[in-house]
C-alpha cells in the first residue's frame, strides 16, 4: 500500500515501488512510455495482472494522498463514518476554504464564516482527530494552493474532492479530481479504479514573453479542446517551452485542465519545480528527484515523436501566443485579446462592454509570480496618478502567498490603487460573494483571473457575464473599465491628462527572493489515537446530518418512471445542485436537496429549475418538489440530460440528491467524467442514447421502463420501453460504462455499502 508522507525516506521508498512496478510495465509492454503512464501505472495496485487496454481498462491504483475541502469534507466523513473503519488508510487532509463568503475585506469575512459555520468547522476538526486526518483551519488557503505548497512533488498520485485538484500537476503529481464518495474508498484502505486515460500532448516551443502569460496557454487550449474534448483523457505539457515556465505558472495551466474535461494534467518534472520546492522548505526531495528523474519524465522517444504515442497533439509556440480572453458563460469561448473588441460592438452577442468588477487571485492565480505582474501594472498606474477606475478584489490563495506580498510590497501596491483583500479562501470564485443586488439587476460584466464562469457561478445571477484573462490582463482592464480595452495598443489618460500606454508587466521572479514566510501554524495535526473522540450530531441541526446507508437494488426492473426533467443545453453540475447560498447546507442532505436541479433549463417549456408534475397536472413547480411528491408516491423517476450532462465541479451532491429524492436513473446524450462517476457510486445508472437523436424523442408525459436490469452486464446495451401518454409504445436501446465491479456498487445500493461489508 502505498500510505506516504512528504519526507525524503517516503518519496523514496514510493520511486522505488513505482521503479519495481513500470520494470513489470516495460516487461509486458514494449511501448516506450508517456509521463502519465509512468505516474499511473507506477501506483497500480498489481501490476502483473492489471489489464492494460487504454479507454477500456479499469487500472485499480494506490493515491499517496487524499485531500478534502470543507464542503465535500462534511460528506465525505460522514460517508466515512459508515464504514466502521477507526482511522484513515492514507494520510489525509481536510481544507476550510469554501464557506468563507467574500462580504467586505479578509479579516471581517473570516471573522463572520468562523462564527456563522462555527458548528462544521468543530465537526470537520473533530472528525479529522477521529479518523487521523489533518486539518487546515479557515485562512490557511484553497487547498490547492496549499497542496501545491506542502504536499505536491514529481510523481505523486492524489486525489482531492475538488475538480481543480490537478493544480498539482504543475509540480508533476498525477493529480484527479473526484467525488467523496472515490475518496472514502481510498481512506478505507481500497484501491481506486480509474478508466485508463487516453492521451493527449501540448507540445510547446519557444518562451512566453510581454503580456502574454501562462493563463494564455491553458486559454487557448480550451478554445482548441473545448470543455469536453479531454474527457477521459490526460493532457500532458511537453517540450523545451514547458521547461521555460515556471512551477506556478505551470499550476494555472493544469489547474483549468478541469475546464476541458480532463482527467487531469501534468507537467514533466524540472528544475523549475526544483526551484518552488526549495522555497516552500522542501529542497530535501530534490537529489531524491533527481536520482529518479527518468521516471518522471516521458521516454525520450515519446518527446521526440509526440505523434506516435499520443491521440492527439496540439503544438504552441509560446513567442507567438497572443493574451487570450474566455467567456462568457463557458470557458471554451476563446479568442485572443485582440480581436475581443470587435465582438464587443456586433450586437448580436449582447456583450456589455462596462467593467462592474475586476477580480484577480484564487487558486487558479494567485502565485507570488502572478501578484508580482498584477502589482506591476499597479505600480505603472499609480505613477500615472490613476485608481483601478472599478472594483478591484484581490483573493491571495493562501497565508503564505498573502503574507509574502506584504512582506515584499505587492499588496500595498494593489491596496494603493483601490484593491480590496478578500480572505484567503474560494470566495467569488465558487459564489461565496455577497454582492451588492443593484449590480447585478441589468446584464453586466465582470473580469476574472478565476478558472470557471458558468452562468450564475460568481453571484448567483444569470445576468452577469464572467470573463476570464490573466491576473495582469485584468489588472488593466480595472483600470480602463471596459472590456474592450487592449493594453497591447489602447492608452490610458493620466491624472495629468496625458495619454500613456502601459507598459509589458516585467519579467516576475517565480519565487520570492527571501524565499516564502512561513507564517502561523493553521495546521492541526491528528493525535496519535483518536478512538475516545466523540462526533455528536444534533439531530435538529440544519447544517449537519447523518447519512443513512442507500437501500441495496431490491432486483426488480424499473417500470413506469416519469420523467422530471429533461434538460437541454449546458447542464452542468452547478446547474444540478447549485452553490452560492447552498453551501452552507452542504452538510445537511435532505435540506440542500432542495435546490435540486434549481438551475437547469426544463427542454419542454424553457423554464429554469421547474417543470409539471405529472400527477397533479400543476405547472411551475420546482424539480425538488415535484421529486418528493413522486418519492411519497412511491414512484421512482428519471432524468434526461444533454451533452457532456454534469460538466464542472466535482461536486457529488449532484448525485446524492437525486438518489435521496427518489432517482433510478440518468440518461444522458453524453457525460462528463466526474459526475458519471459519482452517480455510479451512488447507486444510480448512469445511461447514455445509443442515438444523438434519440434524445429527441422523450416527452413530458411519458412513462419510462428500464428492462432486464438483473442481466445487467458490461458492454451489454439497456432496453428503455417508452411508453408515451396516448398509448403507443416504442423500445431505445441504451449504452453504460459499468464494468462488472461498478455493477456491484449498484447491486449493493452504493459503492459506500460494499466498503462497509468488506
Amino acid at each position: 500500500m502505498l500510505a506516504i508522507e512528504v519526507t525524503p525516506e517516503a518519496v523514496s521508498k514510493l520511486y522505488q515501488t513505482m521503479a519495481r512496478n513500470l520494470a513489470v510495465i516495460r516487461r509486458r509492454w514494449s511501448s516506450p512510455l508517456t509521463l502519465a503512464d509512468k505516474v499511473l501505472l507506477g501506483h497500480l495496485d498489481d501490476a502483473e495482472t492489471q489489464e492494460l487496454e487504454i479507454g477500456r481498462s479499469q487500472l485499480a491504483l494506490r493515491p499517496d494522498r487524499v485531500v478534502f475541502q470543507d464542503v465535500l469534507g462534511q460528506s465525505g466523513m460522514l460517508q466515512f463514518m459508515q464504514t466502521g473503519r477507526p482511522r484513515v488508510a492514507v494520510p489525509t487532509t481536510i481544507h476550510c476554504d469554501h464557506l468563507i463568503q467574500a462580504r467586505t475585506g479578509a479579516d471581517a469575512d473570516l471573522r463572520a464564516a468562523r462564527d456563522e459555520s462555527r458548528e462544521v468547522f468543530d465537526f470537520l476538526r473533530t472528525a479529522a482527530a477521529k479518523f487521523g486526518c489533518g486539518f487546515w483551519e479557515p485562512g490557511a488557503g484553497i487547498v490547492h494552493q496549499v497542496v501545491l505548497e506542502t504536499y505536491a512533488f514529481p510523481g505523486a498520485m492524489i486525489i482531492g474532492t475538488d475538480s481543480h485538484t490537478p493544480n498539482a500537476g504543475g509540480l508533476g503529481a498525477c493529480a484527479v479530481g473526484v467525488g467523496g464518495a472515490d475518496a472514502v474508498e481510498v481512506i478505507a484502505g481500497l484501491p481506486w479504479e480509474l478508466l485508463y486515460p487516453r492521451h493527449i500532448a501540448v507540445h510547446l516551443t519557444g518562451t512566453l514573453g510581454g503580456w502574454t502569460a501562462p493563463k494564455d496557454v491553458i486559454l487557448y487550449v480550451a478554445g482548441q479542446l473545448g470543455v469536453a474534448g479531454g474527457t477521459n483523457a490526460i493532457v500532458e505539457y511537453i517540450g523545451p517551452g514547458a521547461r521555460s515556465i515556471s512551477a506556478t505558472g505551470k499550476a494555472t495551466i493544469t489547474n483549468m485542465g478541469a475546464e476541458l474535461g480532463a482527467t487531469t494534467s501534468m507537467f514533466p518534472a524540472d528544475e523549475r519545480m526544483d526551484r518552488y520546492l526549495r522555497a516552500t522548505c522542501r529542497g530535501d526531495l530534490v537529489p531524491i528527484i533527481d536520482r529518479n528523474r527518468d521516471m518522471l519524465v516521458p521516454d525520450a522517444e515519446v518527446e521526440a515523436h509526440p505523434e506516435k504515442y499520443y491521440d492527439r497533439v496540439i503544438e504552441i509556440d509560446l513567442s507567438r501566443l497572443e493574451p487570450h480572453v474566455v467567456g462568457p458563460h463557458t470557458p471554451d469561448r476563446a479568442r485572443p485579446v485582440s480581436r475581443l473588441a470587435a465582438e464587443i460592438a456586433d450586437p448580436a452577442n449582447g456583450f456589455t462592454d462596462s467593467i462592474s468588477t475586476a477580480l484577480i487571485g484564487s487558486c487558479t492565480n494567485s502565485s507570488y509570480e502572478d501578484m508580482s505582474r498584477a502589482a506591476d501594472v499597479a505600480e505603472q498606474l499609480r505613477r500615472h496618478g490613476l485608481d483601478a477606475a472599478v472594483p478591484l478584489l484581490v483573493t491571495p490563495g493562501s497565508e503564505r502567498v498573502r503574507a509574502t506580498i506584504e512582506r515584499d510590497g505587492q499588496m500595498q501596491s494593489l491596496t494603493g490603487i483601490g484593491a480590496t483583500v478578500l480572505a484567503n479562501a474560494c470566495g467569488p470564485c465558487i459564489g461565496q460573494w455577497r454582492r451588492a443586488s443593484e449590480a447585478t439587476e441589468a446584464p453586466n460584466t465582470i473580469v476574472t483571473s478565476y478558472n470557471r464562469n458558468f452562468p450564475r457561478r460568481n453571484d448567483g445571477q444569470a445576468t452577469t457575464m464572467n470573463f476570464i484573462a490573466s491576473p495582469e490582463l485584468v489588472t488593466a482592464f480595472a483600470a480602463a473599465g471596459r472590456l474592450s480595452f487592449n493594453p497591447l495598443t489602447d492608452t490610458l489618460t493620466g491624472a495629468d491628462g496625458e495619454a500613456f500606454r502601459l507598459e509589458p508587466p516585467r519579467p516576475a521572479p517565480e519565487v520570492p527572493a527571501q524565499n516564502f514566510v512561513v507564517s502561523g501554524s493553521a495546521y492541526v495535526a491528528p493525535p496519535p489515537d483518536g478512538t475516545g473522540i466523540a462526533l455528536e450530531i444534533d439531530p435538529d441541526s440544519e447544517r449537519l446530518q447523518r447519512l443513512e446507508p442507500w437501500p441495496a437494488w431490491d432486483g426488480r426492473d424499473f417500470t413506469d418512471m416519469p420523467v422530471l426533467l429533461k434538460a437541454t443545453g449546458k447542464t452542468t453540475t452547478d446547474h444540478i445542485s447549485p452553490a452560492g447560498p447552498w453551501l452552507r447546507f452542504r452538510g445537511h442532505l435532505d435540506r440542500f436537496s432542495d435546490n435540486m436541479f434549481l438551475g437547469a433549463t426544463n427542454a419542454f417549456t424553457g423554464e429554469t429549475g421547474k417543470a409539471r408534475n405529472i400527477l397533479t397536472g400543476e405547472t411551475g413547480q420546482a424539480f425538488s418538489r415535484i421529486a418528493r411528491d413522486y418519492r411519497s408516491h412511491g414512484l421512482r423517476w428519471v432524468a434526461i440530460g444533454d451533452r457532456n450532462y454534469g460538466e464542472g465541479s466535482s461536486r457529488e451532491h449532484a448525485a446524492l440528491s437525486p438518489r435521496l429524492l427518489g432517482g433510478a436513473a440518468i440518461i444522458a446524450r453524453s457525460f462528463a467524467r466526474i459526475h458519471e462517476s459519482n452517480l455510479k457510486k451512488q447507486g444510480l445508472l448512469a445511461l447514455t442514447f445509443q442515438a444523438d437523436a434519440d434524445w429527441e424523442r422523450i416527452r413530458e408525459d411519458d412513462r419510462i421502463s428500464l428492462l432486464g436490469i438483473a442481466h445487467l452486464a458490461p458492454g451489454k446495451p439497456v432496453e428503455c420501453r417508452i411508453t408515451h401518454a396516448d398509448g403507443t409504445n416504442e423500445t431505445l436501446w441504451l449504452r453504460h460504462s459499468f464494468s462488472a465491479s461498478q455493477l456491484h456498487w449498484f447491486r449493493a445500493g452504493a459503492a459506500v455499502n460494499l466498503v462497509r461489508d468488506a
